[in-house]
């Protein structure tokens, strides 16, 4: 048996480095940038537990190009380092002192130190063929100033330097030339720097441009953060014009330890994606655009912001380790956006049916996708009302278990039913999107004592003796087999007839027609379910049940009324305006 220690060929671990260790090439800019947190972060630190001395250091981080030279500057005043710590821990690849350093100082949920792989330092090697570094420990004695090339060999010497902290000077190569012009600079600090802790300023001449905000939103406390300061940042990070509908701060601390922010925006057209984005972060350090399954796959449409200090990030932070830890996360989500909902609806009603309109797509499918959620806010779940005012479930049975909610589909071309309901002040709620519909059988389900139905289902409540003789010229006039005709009591003033359409024979027409257009197919014809609800209180129909079945006049007339009914109830297809138009011109 042999013993021994794996060795590391800087000669061919550098190439790993450069082309397959970091998805992207911008990535070496958010590298350098949190070592230099990070020495600030140790500096702070230290000081507080009286190992350093105090020197009212104004904390900050200096980005420079200098397209002259092709070089980058890096500049920090933060921990330093002496010539046995840069021979530990730059020499050393893969060696942390973040880690180190955690280990002994601090507890790491709460350390804010950024690094932990050591290996971020050398992610430079991806635009640079040569990395100069000077650095003098806050301990004081000789600076060191080191140099190395791409392929691992360096060299270090003892320097004069004034103060503690590192310059970090990057060499870049001829391919890379793009990275020292400003505004990419300034775009790349923008997109992984934006929040970091410490003023970062990005020198261009004269002129210094601080590149973040130190004190991010999601870091601060709920109770002190305006709703208009809610907007402008949801405005600024997600580059949207549109205020958003909904927003939730997140503070988590046990079991797990993140905090976030969640918005959902106003959609522009029917056409925008609906799928969440989460931008995730890492102690104020831009991780990811996205990272799948961290936002539960219930809740559609949202976005919003991350920071899991606690994150089992891979070495290139491209993507997390551990799916347990995202579905802990996104469990957790669930549950405090339900709970926001529920907390919008019993305190702050008048903002929650301000954007409802707009945001109740995506609650209602989160309830049908997701039990738990659905169980938690089924009751909050608003329902439009036809004549203004929102209205649930529970309130439109006035609290009973039981009982019939009416709807409308198209309010506009079903209003004379509507009025019908009105003379009886029984509500009327709307559903205008196709998920509607799927909600109210989904609550059915939940609940087989409540039944959903359109204003057009029929009339139990107004039935009337039936007339045979009525019948016999109603259906001679349409001429459709099996055709229902039905009798109701609707008043002298009330239309002549009107068109039913029964619930459950309707809802399996609408289903086998979506059913039909998912497979490709241009149409769906289902046996026609319509009825005809006649009135026997209109004048009309009492004088047309004197003139007989056999009488052409009586057929015209009663032709003329079903299609009337029809187009109370929906368009009429070509054929029956063509026919409504011949019997117009005939009977006038």
């Amino acid at each position: 048996m042999s013993k021994g220690a794996l060795s590391v060929d800087t000669e061919h671990l550098f190439p790993i480095i450069k082309k397959w260790l970091y998805s992207e090439k911008d990535i070496f800019i958010r590298e350098v940038i949190s070592n230099a947190c990070d020495a600030i972060t140790k500096h702070r630190r230290l000081i507080s537990l009286g190992e350093a001395v105090d020197d009212s250091t104004n904390y900050r981080i200096t980005v420079t190009a200098d397209k002259d030279e092709h070089t980058i500057t890096v500049k920090d005043n933060g921990i330093g380092m002496n010539a046995e710590e840069v021979e530990k821990y730059i020499n050393n690849i893969a060696l942390s002192g973040a880690v180190e350093f955690i280990s002994k100082y601090e507890n790491e949920s709460n350390s804010g130190i950024i690094g932990h792989f050591g290996l971020g330092f050398y992610s430079m090697f991806i635009v640079a063929e040569k990395v100069e570094m000077f650095t003098r420990s806050y301990k004081g004695g000789e600076g060191v100033h080191w140099i190395c090339d791409t392929d691992g060999s360096f060299e270090s010497e003892a320097i004069e330097r004034d103060g503690h902290g590192t310059e970090i000077i990057m060499h870049v190569s001829d391919d890379e030339l793009a990275y020292l012009d400003n505004e990419k600079l300034k775009s790349i600090l923008e997109r992984y720097c934006a929040f970091m802790p410490y003023d970062i300023a990005l020198i261009d001449g004269d002129k210094e441009t601080v590149v973040n905000d130190t004190n991010p939103l999601w870091q601060r406390n709920p109770s002190e953060v305006s709703d208009e300061e809610y907007n402008e940042f949801y405005k600024k990070v997600f580059n949207d014009y549109e205020e958003p509908l909904f927003k939730l701060h997140i503070v988590a601390d046990y079991p797990l330890n993140f905090k976030g922010v969640l918005f959902i925006p106003k959609r522009k057209t029917g056409y925008d994606s609906t799928e969440s984005e989460l931008r995730l972060f890492y102690n104020s350090v831009f991780v990811a655009d996205n990272i799948k399954g961290a936002c539960p796959e219930h809740l559609v449409n949202f976005r919003g912001v991350l920071d899991c200090p606690e994150l089992p990030l891979n070495v290139s932070r491209s993507y997390l380790q551990n799916d347990a830890y995202v579905r802990k996360i996104a469990s957790h989500i669930s549950k405090k956006v339900a709970d926001k909902l529920n907390s919008m609806f019993n305190n702050d009603r008048e903002s929650l049916e301000k954007n409802w309109r707009d945001m109740k797509p995506y609650f209602e499918y989160a309830c049908m996708r997701d039990e738990k959620f659905g169980d938690k806010v089924r009751n909050s779940i608003l329902m439009e009302k036809s004549g203004g005012g929102y209205i649930t479930v529970s309130e439109y049975l006035d609290g009973k278990d039981e009982g019939t909610v009416y709807y409308t589909n198209d309010p506009e071309g079903q209003s004379y039913y509507l009025g019908l309901f009105a003379e009886k002040n029984i509500d009327v709620v709307v559903f205008d999107n196709v998920i509607d519909n799927s909600f109210a059988q989904y609550f059915e389900s939940k609940n087989d004592k409540i039944k959903f139905r359109r204003i057009d289902s029929g009339f139990d409540d107004s039935k009337a003796d039936e007339s045979k003789s009525l019948a016999d010229i109603f259906k001679s006039a349409v001429g459709k087999e099996n055709f229902e005709i039905t009798f109701v009591s609707l008043g002298d003033e009330g239309a002549a007839a009107l068109i039913s359409l029964p619930e459950e024979s309707r809802r399996f027409a609408d289903m086998m027609r979506m059913y039909s257009l998912n497979q490709g197919v241009d149409s769906f014809n289902m046996p026609n379910s319509e009825a005809l609800a006649v009135n026997v209180d209109n004048p009309i129909i009492k004088r047309l049940e004197s003139l007989g079945a056999d009488d052409e006049t009586a057929k015209d007339i009663a032709k003329h009324i079903y299609l009337s009914a029809v187009l109370l109830s929906r368009t009429l297809t070509s054929d029956e305006a063509k026919e409504f138009v011949r019997l117009n011109n005939k009977l006038i």
